[in-house]
């Protein structure tokens, strides 16, 4: 593990707790955080001859910034990471600049490196339905097979991420017509459940072996515990490869689909951004696939002045 001075160490454990206890952030997150942030520290007490003190990021200035990322490209990061990296980065020393009183000016007025966004690829509505009715052929057994169904249809019929479905508890069924479900960030959203998606989780409630009652999870694995998103992915793999697919037909893609086709289908924007649960319509946008056409179509009945 990187060593830290006790002042820095402590500094980013406090805004990791801050992050954890008011934000709500998820582990996974708080660890990728943790690791952008451990990195910078550790180049900067290296590239300021051993100052690891609180007051010497204070004194830095573009060029120090300018250095740690030419570091962090010569080892080979990749330019999208690298800018997820300034971001943490960022995030720590605006709270630690309001902690202490320094100006973070430079620090957070770093660019970050350009680079291509990728776009999500959804699947067409046909072939989501094939993805439906395909995926219980992956499995030997009856329930397991009722099981990948029924959380495939929960990532389409509901826009759910992975790891929002397989958080369902048995407390949870029978499924209603609408669930609360809670998002990234602890944030909870109201979500229509299709009566296809009602009935796909019942008939696998009704197969399990184990007992589904209470607060343990929803969807287990073969052994009786909490189902592995890996083993959704694999079957996910395996269905894809069986249809002829692309790579990118993975269970995320499904919620990209479930956005798309519902937008393609005249829905609102700001409806399918609650029902997916961003905080930024920019984010929304990005998860359709929807031609200028429709756009404009949407923007022209829409518009007061159209």
């Amino acid at each position: 593990m990187t060593f830290l001075a006790p002042a820095r160490a402590d500094a980013l454990e406090a805004w990791l707790g801050h992050l954890k206890s008011l934000d709500g952030r998820a582990e996974a997150t708080l660890t990728a955080y943790r690791t952008d942030v451990l990195g910078f520290l550790a180049f900067m007490a290296q590239h300021s001859g051993g100052d690891a003190g609180i007051a010497q990021l204070g004194r830095l200035k573009i060029t120090d910034m300018r250095a740690w990322m030419a570091h962090e490209r010569g080892r080979g990061l990749s330019a999208r990471s690298l800018a997820r990296a300034l971001s943490s980065v960022k995030s720590f020393i605006r709270w630690l600049a309001d902690r202490e009183g320094f100006d973070p000016t430079a620090i957070l007025s770093t660019r970050a490196p350009k680079f291509t966004k990728k776009l999500p690829r959804p699947l067409s509505e046909q072939a989501a339905r094939d993805v439906i009715s395909t995926v219980e052929l992956q499995a030997r057994e009856p329930w397991v097979a009722l099981r990948d169904t029924a959380v495939i249809t929960l990532l389409y019929g509901c826009g759910l991420r992975i790891s929002e479905a397989l958080s369902l508890k048995g407390s949870d069924a029978p499924l209603a017509s609408v669930i609360r479900i809670r998002g990234k960030g602890g944030k909870e959203r109201i979500v229509p459940v299709l009566p296809t998606a009602q009935q796909a989780v019942a008939a696998y409630m009704q197969a399990c072996p184990y007992d589904l009652q209470g607060p343990q999870a929803l969807f287990r694995g073969v052994r009786g515990g909490p189902l592995s998103p890996r083993l959704i992915s694999k079957v996910m793999e395996q269905t894809r490869m069986q249809l002829g697919l692309p790579a990118t037909a993975t269970p995320h893609a499904l919620r990209h689909s479930f956005a798309t086709h519902l937008l393609n289908a005249g829905g609102d924007l700001r409806a399918i951004q609650e029902l997916l649960g961003h905080a930024s319509l920019s984010t929304t946008e990005a998860y359709t696939a929807v031609d200028t056409a429709r756009l404009m179509d949407v923007y022209e009945k829409a518009h007061p002045k159209a």
